[in-house]
């Protein structure tokens, strides 16, 4: 699979800001499931978390599409990542832009920043950079619903630091 999509897009590592446009995320309370299970040694009760299949897709589908943008080796440094929430926008959003125009949005379902962050985190490790203890700048941002359907735009941008002169100290 990916020797026909080596082919999509120029391979590159992130040197620039890179922009991707990545589906909705799934809620952090699918992404993770825990299972209780008794220990066949021991008897003892043991509890087990572990990424679910939905996770999986969701990671995957990530992959594919940051593959399709050109990305092919992770930031290997400190990173910079900005996250454009966008909700799914409801049917009746004109009826509830009418009755409310300045706060119609706040009653449409979305999940948490905080929430997103982590899922989308999880997803790019090992893709965008090499592990999300990089991340040094994190920039959340959640939008009104629009036209274009639920996604996040996520931005993602090596840290570049001015050299130390040797002797400065």
């Amino acid at each position: 699979m990916t020797a026909n999509l080596a082919s999509i897009a120029p391979a590159r590592t992130i040197v620039g800001p890179v922009t991707l446009v990545l589906p909705y995320p799934i809620s952090e309370n699918r992404y993770w499931a825990t299972r209780v299970i008794k220990l066949k040694k021991t008897g003892k009760w043991a509890s087990m978390t572990y990424v679910t299949p939905e996770a999986d897709a969701y990671r995957q589908q990530v992959a594919l599409l940051a593959l399709q943008a050109g990305v092919r080796k992770p930031i290997v440094g400190r990173t910079l990542i900005t996250l454009d929430l966008y909700p799914h926008r409801p049917l009746d959003w004109a009826k509830r832009t009418r009755k409310d125009p300045d706060g119609w949005a706040d009653t449409v379902q979305c999940i948490d920043l905080g929430n997103s962050e982590k899922v989308l985190c999880d997803a790019l490790n090992a893709i965008a950079w090499l592990d999300d203890k990089q991340l040094w700048d994190i920039h959340k941002r959640k939008h009104e619903p629009d036209e274009h359907g639920a996604r996040v735009v996520v931005t993602i941008s090596p840290i570049v630091r001015e050299p130390i002169a040797m002797g400065l100290f």
